[in-house]
């Protein structure tokens, strides 16, 4: 049974093409899977990068948990992803190709109780490419209006 916790980077989806998917784990301190669990999470400005064999997640921002003490979160810490080698030098590779990144597109818990993060290989998107994911949501919208 998956949980209800899935958060979704809208503007990542927005802003960039999607060609593969990964899925992560977190390397989260104590009160993070509490503010995780609660749904405080924004994946909205996060990105990952490199520093030398190891994959972090910059600016993803967990918010304190309500209930912590002295021993709480700082939100925006650099959080390292979880991966095996095959797939770090995998997205390594991929990465110094010119115009990809990588970026968060989910986070979720999954049914042993884990913190996953899905990461996507990314290409950035023109304006004109902007403009025509807007009109395929506008139509599609419109479709299932009528059909209702």
């Amino acid at each position: 049974m998956e949980s209800a916790i899935r958060i979704k980077n809208k503007k990542a989806f927005f802003e960039y093409f999607i060609e593969e998917k990964y899925v992560a784990g977190i390397q989260l301190q104590g009160t993070e899977i509490k503010s995780i669990r609660t749904g405080k999470v924004s994946l909205a400005e996060s990105y990952c990068t490199f520093r030398g064999n190891e994959l972090f997640v910059i600016n993803m921002h967990i918010a304190e948990y309500d209930f912590g003490t002295h021993y709480n979160h700082e939100p925006k810490r650099d959080r390292k992803l979880l991966l095996t080698k095959r797939e770090l030098k995998k997205l390594s590779i991929k990465i110094n190709e010119r115009g990809f990144t990588l970026i968060p597109t989910y986070l979720f818990i999954n049914d042993k109780g884990l913190a996953k993060l899905e990461i996507a290989v990314a290409k950035g998107k023109k304006l004109y490419d902007k403009r025509e994911t807007i009109k395929q949501k506008d139509t599609k919208r419109d479709i299932e209006r009528r059909l209702l």
